[in-house]
């Protein structure tokens, strides 16, 4: 009796205590019970059913970490740092938009999924076909979770379909903006306008996510959620929310010790050839950085909306928040005005936090962890398999609390991880011939050009036998190379098919062998010597038609009815039997000047192309046009503006017609464009062998088989690709290109520097408060060809940055001596270590999966640099200086 009254108050006790413990709460409100409720009751689902947890990526665009952009997201900081981890080596392993995004969706390298550039395969047929149905969208899809994509996607999607793998699709058509850009919803193409509290792209993505998310509890409560809020900011145009225009008014962060840091003479041949900012520059980037910083308030307010959502749905706790970026940035640093694409720290290392479960609050992790992580980590925190393909490896065992439990495990082995990593950028080198060196195969066109005109087999002008191209400068001062054709001296004329209407004597039997010659009739010499007699007595300005040869445009060696030359930075045609016809300036064609009896007057019917009304004011000189004329209707002034006719402005059924005759007459000139080149193309592949009559036999039979094929060489080279598909990505970037030059010629566009890429900015550029006000600049701060593949490496002894270009050069940093990048010390290292690095570098070029991409320290694994000191290092063992066969041969074409 005495054990069962002692037994009986013991449960009532705990029943107590049980209810004490619920009625609790109920002085902090009836909405902080109803939250403890739902909380524990979702704990309870998650123990007993086993919900798999939500995952949110939080993914902006071109911001760093170098320059102080998080110092503006005090709401992000609280939430992801204090409440997260922080990794503090995070990285861009491709420091470009498109490839990058393309990384973090595939978890490859660019070497293994060929998006090299913002446009080279960047959204094309061939990432659709190959890399797009293996996303990690498509695994998560198919393992039940709802997936869902707001925001920017890549460069260059077009918006023409869904990407495989997401329920819920909501992505920016093209590149970033702020206002007036298109979606693609669910397949539907969604207009936007001007308006904040319509169009604002970043509040737009913070609604429509947060709306998703709800929606997708409430009808699908144990299904678990994988978002991806793809924000614009900080990208350009840079343009802030009204309220946060006025914000950061003195900001300085960007202003680091590399900041304006130039020249670079240890540098590659871009901080080379760029110098230092000019004073217009500096304001530049000072306001710039403010405008950065100011659109980042935007996604500090998104993250702090999002937060409050998953607190009141109750799924903070069973959700992984992940905020990042694609790549860094530069403002200023080096004397690049801004930009990236560079291998240095602050173009490459990107913010990078992490909460959720299990997850340790307030910390700092130092593993080195990239962009290519990003895939194998989300598939891992929803309990799925990673591919092998994939270069990345999950972090998710980083984040574990690694609390001992007790005593004894005080000293446990610490994790395994990688401590190198491979940075690329730009497409890999052509395979060429042995016999051209590395440097000159990639050095700019200009340097290209230059150093080929150094040798003799160019400098002279087409007179050496079997001669193919000759050097020319032209009236500004560049050397171009053409090519020689129709060598009179060397082989017969090339227009003798054409001229045998005029030279009667000329006769070539048609059952002759194609391999045969008719070298003895002079006739035909004598007939072109009567006609350059009439074309100097035709021409007088023209002293001779050596003279005009020597023209930039006619460079060839063959008769042309009519040529070009410039005077007072107009251009002029000469017919070489009707006299001048002078041309529009800038960008003009053939004009199309007629005389009609002796009054000259000009042709007012209507016609295709460009022409001109000028006169000829004597025997001797020429007047400049005042206008050009275009159509029959609108003209060029000289000032580069259009003037139409009054009924244009009018009427707009007018107009209309005007605009359609145009759009017409240009698909006309493309299509006969289109078979020129056709034409053009198939008088290439059946090109007769040229003679040669001047030269012994013994030399023309020795030299026969070295002609066909230097000449089968140049036509490989410059003949389309039989495949359409290519010819017409060919002819698209030439048309795309032809249109940047026009355009830049009609805005007098004088912005460019051989081999860079340069922009332009002025006063209308940015449509939003704060305004730019000090005028037009220009700017160049990159290129398309700066190719390069570097080795970072972190671990407790080595924090170095190593660089070798697709020109040959070396580029060494010390990030613990040198943590800005201010000093090439490549020639502190001895032969070893370059050969080593070298060594390590090219696997990690061509390494496919995440067991041949992840050199990792700890283990049986070796550090490839832990026997190795630079020169400037104190202590160092002396060693005997090994002879040049056993040290081995530094790699073919490095520059040191």
């Amino acid at each position: 009796m005495a054990g069962r009254g002692l037994s009986g108050p013991l449960p009532l006790l705990l029943l107590l205590l049980l209810v004490l413990v619920g009625i609790l709460p109920v002085a902090d409100g009836s909405g902080y019970l109803s939250g403890y409720r739902q909380k524990s009751r979702l704990q309870r689902d998650r123990h007993f059913r086993n919900i798999r947890p939500n995952i949110i990526l939080i993914l902006t665009d071109d911001q760093d970490i170098e320059l102080g952009s998080m110092q503006a997201m005090n709401k992000t900081r609280h939430i992801m740092e204090k409440g997260g981890t922080h990794f503090s080596n995070a990285f861009s392993t491709t420091p470009m938009c498109c490839p990058s995004r393309s990384s973090i969706l595939t978890g490859k390298y660019v070497h293994n999924h060929h998006t090299f550039t913002n446009n080279e395969n960047c959204s094309s047929p061939s990432w659709q076909a190959h890399h797009e149905p293996h996303t990690f969208a498509v695994h998560l899809n198919n393992s039940g979770y709802r997936t869902a994509f707001f925001g920017k996607y890549l460069n260059e999607y077009n918006g023409s379909y869904v990407p495989p793998g997401w329920k819920e699709w909501v992505a920016l058509v093209k590149n970033s903006r702020f206002y007036n850009y298109t979606l693609c919803r669910n397949g539907v193409r969604e207009k936007h306008g001007g308006v904040y509290s319509k169009d604002y792209l970043t509040d737009i993505i913070t609604n429509d996510s947060t709306n998703y998310f709800r929606m997708s509890k409430k009808m699908y409560p144990h299904r678990p959620v994988m978002m991806v809020l793809s924000h614009v900011a900080p990208h350009g145009p840079e343009d802030s929310a009204p309220q946060y225009s006025s914000a950061f008014l003195n900001a300085s962060q960007h202003i680091t010790p590399s900041y304006n840091y130039a020249p670079n003479l240890d540098k590659h041949w871009i901080l080379r050839y760029t110098g230092a900012m000019k004073p217009v520059h500096m304001q530049f980037t000072n306001m710039l950085q403010r405008r950065r910083m100011q659109t980042l308030l935007s996604v500090d307010d998104s993250m702090e909306k999002l937060y409050n959502m998953l607190v009141e749905t109750g799924e903070l706790d069973n959700t992984y928040l992940i905020y990042t970026s694609d790549h860094g940035y530069h403002i200023g640093q080096f004397g690049l005005v801004k930009g990236k694409s560079m291998p240095y720290e602050f173009d490459i290392r990107v913010p990078f936090f992490v909460r959720g479960p299990n997850v340790e609050q307030g910390a700092i992790n130092p593993h080195v962890v990239l962009n290519v992580d990003l895939a194998p980590t989300l598939l891992d925190m929803a309990g799925l398999d990673i591919p092998a393909e994939m270069d990345g490896k999950s972090i998710l065992k980083l984040l574990d609390t690694e609390r001992p439990v007790n005593r004894f495990q005080l000293n446990r082995k610490g994790k395994t991880w990688r401590d190198s990593f491979l940075v690329e950028r730009g497409k890999p080198p052509h395979k060429r011939g042995e016999e051209m060196a590395q440097e000159e195969n990639f050095l700019p066109k200009y340097q290209r050009v230059k150093d080929l005109c150094q040798k003799a087999e160019y400098q002279t002008s087409c007179q050496q036998p079997g001669q193919k191209w000759q050097c020319v400068e032209d009236p500004t001062g560049k050397l171009r190379l053409y090519k020689c054709k129709g060598m009179a001296s060397l082989y017969a004329p090339r227009m003798q098919a054409l001229m045998a209407s005029g030279a009667s004597h000329v006769q070539l039997s048609p059952t002759s062998d194609s391999d045969s010659c008719n070298c003895d009739d002079v006739a035909f010499k004598t007939s072109v010597l009567k006609r350059k007699r009439l074309l100097t007595k035709k021409s007088p300005s023209v002293s001779s038609y050596s003279e005009i040869k020597s023209g930039k445009t006619v460079s060839r060696k063959r008769w042309a009815r009519s040529v070009s030359f410039e005077l007072d930075g107009d251009l002029y045609a000469v017919d070489l039997e009707d006299g001048y016809r002078p041309l529009g300036s800038g960008n003009s064609s053939w004009a199309t000047h007629r005389r009609r009896g002796e009054g000259n007057e000009e042709d007012n019917d209507e016609f295709s192309g460009m022409g001109v009304t000028a006169k000829p004011t004597d025997g001797n000189k020429t007047t400049p046009p005042a206008a050009l004329k275009v159509t029959y209707r609108c003209s060029i002034l000289m000032n580069d503006t259009v003037k139409c006719d009054g009924g244009l402005y009018k009427s707009l059924q007018a107009w209309k017609d005007h605009k359609l005759h145009i759009e017409h007459e240009i698909e006309t000139l493309q299509t006969k464009i289109k078979n020129l080149r056709d034409v053009k193309g198939h008088l290439k592949k059946v090109r007769p062998e040229e003679c040669q009559c001047n030269t012994p036999p013994s030399y023309v039979l020795k030299n026969k088989e070295t002609f066909r094929l230097n000449a089968g060489r140049m036509h490989s080279v410059r003949m389309p690709s039989k495949q359409k598909n290519l010819w017409l990505q060919k002819e698209q970037k030439r048309r795309k290109k032809l249109r940047k030059f026009l355009k830049r010629l009609q805005n007098n566009d004088t912005c460019s520097m051989p081999g860079l890429t340069c922009f332009t900015h002025d006063n209308h550029h940015w449509q939003t408060a704060p305004f730019w006000t000090m005028g037009p600049f220009c700017a160049c701060t990159s290129a398309n060809n700066n190719t390069y593949w570097c080795l970072r490496t972190i671990n407790d002894t080595h924090n170095f940055l190593f660089c070798e270009f697709a020109t040959g050069f070396l580029e060494y940093f010390d990030i613990n001596t040198d943590p800005y990048q201010l000093i090439n010390a490549v020639s502190t290292l001895d032969r070893n270590a370059l050969n080593a690095m070298h060594q390590q570098l090219m696997e990690l070029r061509s390494c496919k999966g995440h067991k041949q991409c992840n050199p990792e320290k700890g283990g049986k694994e070796r550090n490839y640099f832990s026997e190795y000191r630079p020169v400037h290092r104190r202590k160092r063992p002396k060693v005997k200086k090994p002879s040049s066969k056993s040290l081995g041969q530094i790699w073919e074409g490095w520059v040191g």
